[in-house]
């Protein structure tokens, strides 16, 4: 398996080459040469697999440089139910990802059990294993520079602290998360970990790390690596919780099942449509956004418009406060035909600022051979979906997954089973869920008392050279 670049300008590259690399060397993100296939007869022999083995049937065909016996070992160090059980004693955890039936037809998909609540530990835990294996291997260090909007600095953070020849520097917009999820990140003190709150939205941080990728000399100099959504190793290892949820709510193999998935970056949603293209039989893809909205009206009229500062808004699910869907160009790679130039000149487009607006026919065929819809949830529908649940299923869910929830009611059809994948645990946003429920969520006792820690970041302004000379600092010292 070889990976090659939705810009073109990058020759075949192995997994291991790609792993710990961000941006490709021509700006595009990395992607497979093509995607394995699943039989219908494969399908049903991965049924019955449990989480483990079933992750190394699916990671296994994107990794061909890393001895089976090895890879196999990794994956079984990182599933376990003490893993992903937040202090719960719960014979469910087992599965990692189970299934709660919410009534009939309607599902949500547990992804919060790992260690920071959040399903970014899905794959984090994972790709911090493979790292400091690669590493060990080749004999190396990297310096990660990755930014978060919420959930994935600490799960990289969680993923990557105390780990050998790592360094960790995570930029977030400074005062935008949640306090928890600021305190998750701020309060590791590990001499390897770096917070940087930047004076920004997250887009201006994420444009910060991919001009830091785009510097080639800095980058070489200072062995700069990558963990955000862009980064192809999360991608496949969100992959695999698709077909787990796939097989624990069709009635047959071969069922049509539809996925809802709160969306800012797209990342998650992205595995989803490598699911799919891989044979697994999902039907529909929902991209459920909040306020933030760019992907909704992309998948609605085809127009990718990314939004400025002033057009973009902070709500009270901040993780997909979001208007630049980095991922966005692995799903277009393939709806253009894997054509690189034509994806190039689209996101010349985007870089310039306007974005881009698909022909009629690619705007149909996102949907009709895609499978891709959309949904919008606001804050006044957070707050009676996180309502809703909890007083009709005794579920408490976070904000995120209650936009998800929105996207379920609004597009869910009669006799297709339907899984809404959670994003976080509900005690990440204590503040809206206390409005809508007028108490607090329960809390796991590992994080009582979480936001009395002591803190430490940097506070930086929204400027690349900045971040660099932090980072230089550092490395140098």
């Amino acid at each position: 398996m070889k990976y090659i670049s939705t810009r073109g300008g990058m020759p075949p590259k192995s997994f291991c080459e790609i792993l710990l690399g961000g941006l490709a060397p021509d700006g595009g993100l990395t992607i497979a040469e093509s995607y394995p296939q699943f039989s219908q007869a494969d399908l049903a022999q991965m049924a019955k697999l449990n989480y483990r083995d079933l992750a190394f049937k699916v990671i296994s065909q994107f990794v061909d440089d890393i001895p089976a016996a090895d890879l196999k070992a990794l994956i079984d160090k990182t599933y376990t139910a003490e893993v992903y059980c937040n202090g719960r004693k719960d014979s469910k955890l087992e599965d990692i990802t189970p299934v709660r039936e919410l009534e009939p037809g309607l599902f949500i998909q547990e992804l919060s059990n790992g260690p920071t609540l959040a399903f970014k530990d899905m794959a984090m835990q994972l790709l911090g294993n493979l790292f400091e294996y690669v590493l060990a291997r080749e004999g190396q260090e990297i310096n990660i520079v990755g930014a978060t909007s919420g959930d994935t600095g600490s799960a990289a953070e969680y993923a990557m602290r105390g780990k050998k020849g790592v360094n960790v520097f995570m930029l977030s917009p400074h005062g935008k998360m949640s306090p928890f999820q600021r305190a998750q990140m701020m309060s590791l003190m590990d001499a390897n970990i770096f917070n940087l709150a930047i004076t920004s939205m997250f887009d201006d941080c994420q444009d910060i790390v991919k001009a830091i990728n785009n510097d080639a000399a800095f980058k070489a100099k200072y062995k700069v690596g990558a963990v955000n959504s862009i980064n192809w190793g999360r991608v496949v290892a969100q992959v695999v919780y698709y077909f787990k949820g796939y097989f624990a709510v069709a009635k047959n193999v071969g069922d049509p099942v539809d996925f809802v998935v709160p969306s800012g970056n797209f990342g998650n949603v992205c595995a989803g449509h490598i699911a799919r293209q891989m044979g697994l039989p999902i039907r529909k893809l929902v991209v459920a956004t909040n306020e933030n909205d760019v992907l909704d009206e992309f998948f609605r009229t085809g127009s990718y418009r990314p939004r400025g500062l002033d057009q973009t808004y902070e709500t009270s699910s901040p993780s997909m406060d979001i208007t630049k869907a980095s991922n966005l160009e692995r799903f277009v790679f393939d709806l253009v035909g894997r054509d690189a130039g034509k994806l190039a000149d689209l996101w010349k487009q985007v870089d310039k600022g306007p974005g881009f607006q698909l022909s009629a026919e690619d705007t149909a065929r996102m949907r009709e051979q895609f499978g891709f819809i959309s949904a919008k949830s606001t804050h006044a529908d957070r707050l009676v979906s996180i309502r809703e649940v909890f007083e009709k299923y005794g579920v408490m869910i976070d904000t995120h997954t209650a936009d998800g929830y929105k996207g379920a009611k609004d597009t869910r059809e009669t006799g297709i089973p339907m899984v809404i994948l959670e994003t976080a645990l509900p005690v990440k946003f204590e503040a809206t869920v206390r409005e809508a429920l007028g108490r607090n969520p329960d809390r796991p006792a590992s994080f009582v008392g979480l936001e009395d820690k002591p803190q430490r970041c940097e506070v930086l302004p929204a400027d690349a050279e900045a971040v660099k000379a932090f980072v230089a600092k550092q490395i140098d010292a």
